[in-house]
């Protein structure tokens, strides 16, 4: 068949065409199928192939062969190609409405065209004041299309040598807004530092990369950040260090690189003070060559800095006058008209007493109640009281159950990215007197160093949380090494009160704690806060709980299918994982065409959200849910509704954040949900631990019900057996 239009040399085609519709773009690797209109050819050509971020109107010049596809019937494969800048007045009115240029959409590009047609291109490069003349455009919206159009013209320089090297439109634009005009000597220099510079890339996309710039696999510059990355991949697994020869042999295996070769780079890495080796033989009875640990810098600082802060923090004598405790808790019961339980009497005699202590105890023990009667006690006695938590969802339950302001750890320590971070620490130490911390199980290493920098000498430190919960979501086991270290008081609750032990919920959370399997009641016997649903198939398990979310718990509890339940899964993968679930509650709760897409997943206006990093930029923190309430296709924006308050996202960001209709057990932590919908199924087995089932029923405060096997569930709550954390908090605090 003859191509008008083609150069035809040997098996490589050129091939000059506009695009006229995307059919399929993968913004990860960038491989895109394009309608494209190739003049004095009736019918549009479909053309294959990695294209960066190609947008409708955008001409192109591609090299590559006609293949037949046993489907689809003739195609163009691209092998190469260049941008040309569009000619005619359609292709500019679709190239600029295609969202390409921040500030214009598809009208203001057909404003835009019909005043300057064929010229515009040349307006907006060289004149882009004369934009002024067009309904609609400020000169606020000026100064935004100008800054879209230059970083357009410099991206597309830098995207040219990175496709050449095999990186996605999606990772180039990144590239080039951590780096901006230096983002080519950047990754010549060493494309290393992606994986650590930029959010989304990790070391496997950076080898690939250095390898094509020709960079050996035995690299000495290879081996040190291979070695760091499975260092940070450790750290997101929980472990603040990891044993020195367990790390050489992981190493070796995911960069399948030589011994010799990762020994040399934790020599270099330790010289240059980016790793802390330290010699464990000192605190074991028996030698062992090699036992060692290795610390990222940084969890090495915060660890020894924790356990230094809570020794000094024991040492010094208290700002709040002493007081006799026992009358305390007389003065108290009349006060609240309660009468405390002997464990709860134990809790606030030991506040009297201790400069730090811990309050540990699962739902129903009385947790709020002490926190009410300390704070009742303490105000009494004019001192200055603080209440914070990890969350902003655990911060705010602890506001509404003790009527005291509570904030977030980061809002108390002032957090400000602009002015480099933490402004509380121990030059600005906190003004307080009885620090109150809850969800005290979440707080990381990194935190608890921040949260300690700032609590001054004479104040004292209250922590509550239920250790038997999952450890934090970032590395370390704060609460447990500190309970277990036994340097501080700690008061364990154990006892379920009356009230709470008429919630199923409460009674088969401590039951799954204590390794029995739970109670299943049936609905006439007035428990009709705890469910089982059996069934064994997994595709069978996912249908029930559409039909769950969608119809029959809002029916018969009066729940809204988004607002109020919430799915928690033990998995991302599967079809019970979080990533199917999502995708099937997205289209039953909230159908319709998807607005954006980004990677594996599309979000619509209405969507249920959830921030999967901190971003203190933003103020939105990992875990953190909010919802879908503005798409702005012309602006590329999109506005989420974080508890009331609306965050805008750039489209580029939005790998930060997935739908929420279905979320990890992990991600649930410190919240609080009126219905919870669990999955159980063999399919996770080696995912079913105790304290993950316990984490999820303990979420749910009006309704749970678990979909799937009792066997899984059996397997679940027999395994005691958690993933080993390696840290070495509870050994300095008893050091």
């Amino acid at each position: 068949m003859n191509h008008p239009h083609c150069l035809k040399g040997g098996p490589i085609t050129v091939l000059h065409g506009q695009i006229e519709r995307i059919t399929y773009t993968n913004e990860e690797n960038g491989f895109t199928i394009a309608k494209v209109k190739v003049q004095g050819q009736r019918d549009l050509v479909t053309v294959v192939g990695n294209l960066l971020a190609p947008t409708p109107g955008e001409i192109l010049e591609m090299r590559g062969e006609w293949t037949t596809h046993p489907r689809y019937g003739e195609q163009f494969k691209i092998v190469s190609y260049q941008s040309k800048v569009p000619a005619t007045v359609v292709g500019i009115e679709r190239y600029l409405g295609s969202g390409l240029i921040k500030g214009i959409g598809p009208v203001m590009a057909k404003r835009i065209v019909s005043r300057f047609g064929r010229q515009t291109l040349d307006v907006i490069e060289k004149d882009i004041d004369q934009l002024a003349e067009v309904e609609g455009i400020g000169r606020k919206r000026i100064k935004m299309i100008e800054k879209a159009w230059d970083a357009q013209r410099e991206i597309r320089n830098v995207m040219l040598f990175l496709q050449s090297h095999g990186v996605s439109s999606g990772y180039a634009t990144k590239i080039f807004k951590q780096y901006g005009d230096r983002s080519i000597q950047v990754v010549r220099e060493n494309p290393y530092r992606l994986a650590t510079d930029i959010f989304g890339i990790g070391f496997v996309t950076a080898d690939q990369i250095a390898e094509k710039l020709g960079f050996p696999k035995d690299s000495p510059l290879r081996a040190e950040a291979g070695t760091l990355y499975v260092l940070h991949q450790l750290a997101d697994e929980g472990h603040v260090f990891y044993p020195y020869e367990l790390l050489i042999t992981k190493c070796c295996e995911m960069l399948e690189a030589e011994r010799e070769g990762i020994v040399q780079a934790l020599g270099t890495l330790y010289q240059k003070e980016r790793i802390v080796i330290e010699d464990l033989n000192e605190s074991i009875t028996t030698f062992q060559e090699n036992h060692k640990a290795v610390y990222l810098a940084k969890y090495h600082l915060c660890e020894t800095s924790i356990a230094k802060r809570l020794q000094a923090l024991l040492g010094y004598s208290k700002s709040i006058r002493t007081i006799d405790a026992e009358k305390a808790v007389e003065w108290v019961q009349g006060r609240l008209t309660i009468r405390l339980a002997r464990e709860q009497g134990e809790a606030i005699r030991a506040a009297a007493e201790n400069k730090v202590m811990v309050i540990t105890g699962g739902p129903g023990t009385g947790k709020t109640t002490i926190i009410q009667a300390l704070l009742t006690i303490f105000s009494r006695l004019d001192v200055k009281i603080l209440l914070a938590a990890p969350t902003g969802r655990a911060a705010k339950r602890m506001n509404e159950t003790t009527g005291f302001e509570a904030r977030t750890i980061h809002r108390l320590l002032e957090y400000s990215l602009q002015k480099g971070g933490f402004q509380r620490n121990e030059d600005k130490p906190l003004d307080v007197d009885l620090l109150v911390v809850d969800e005290a199980s979440m707080i990381d290493t990194i935190l608890m160093h921040h949260l300690l920098k700032a609590v001054p000498p004479g104040a004292t430190l209250i922590l509550v949380g239920d250790v038997n919960q999952l450890p934090s979501v970032g590395a370390g086991n704060v609460l447990k090494d500190i309970i277990d270290s036994g340097a501080v008081e700690v008061v364990p609750l154990s006892k379920i009160f009356r009230q709470a032990r008429e919630s199923l919920i409460v009674v088969n959370a401590h039951k799954i704690n204590q390794g029995i399997m739970p109670l299943f009641r049936p609905a006439e016997s007035g428990h009709e806060d705890f469910f089982f649903v059996e069934q064994e198939d997994p595709e069978e398990v996912l249908r029930i709980i559409l039909e769950l979310v969608s119809r029959r718990i809002p029916q018969k509890f009066g729940f809204d299918p988004v607002k109020d339940i919430q799915v928690l899964t033990p998995m991302h993968k599967g079809l019970v994982g979080a990533a199917n679930l999502n995708r099937a509650l997205q289209e039953t709760l909230n159908p319709g065409e998807a607005v954006v897409v980004r990677g594996q997943s599309s979000f619509r206006v209405h969507d249920k959200v959830m921030q999967i990093r901190n971003n203190y930029d933003k103020e939105v923190f990992n875990g953190d849910i909010g919802t879908i309430v503005r798409i702005d296709p012309e602006l590329r924006e999109l506005i989420i509704s974080f508890d009331g308050r609306d965050v805008p996202y750039d489209f580029l960001d939005l790998d930060e954040v997935v739908l929420a209709y279905a979320i990890s057990v992990h991600k649930s932590q410190g919240s609080e949900y009126p219905a919870v919908v669990i999955p159980v199924t063999t399919q996770h087995y080696m995912l079913l631990q105790r304290n993950l089932i316990y984490t999820a029923v303990t979420r749910g405060k009006q309704l749970v019900v678990m979909v799937g096997s009792r066997k899984a569930l059996g397997l679940a709550v027999q395994n005691d057996k958690t993933e080993r954390r390696f840290t070495r908090l509870r050994d300095r605090l008893r050091g």
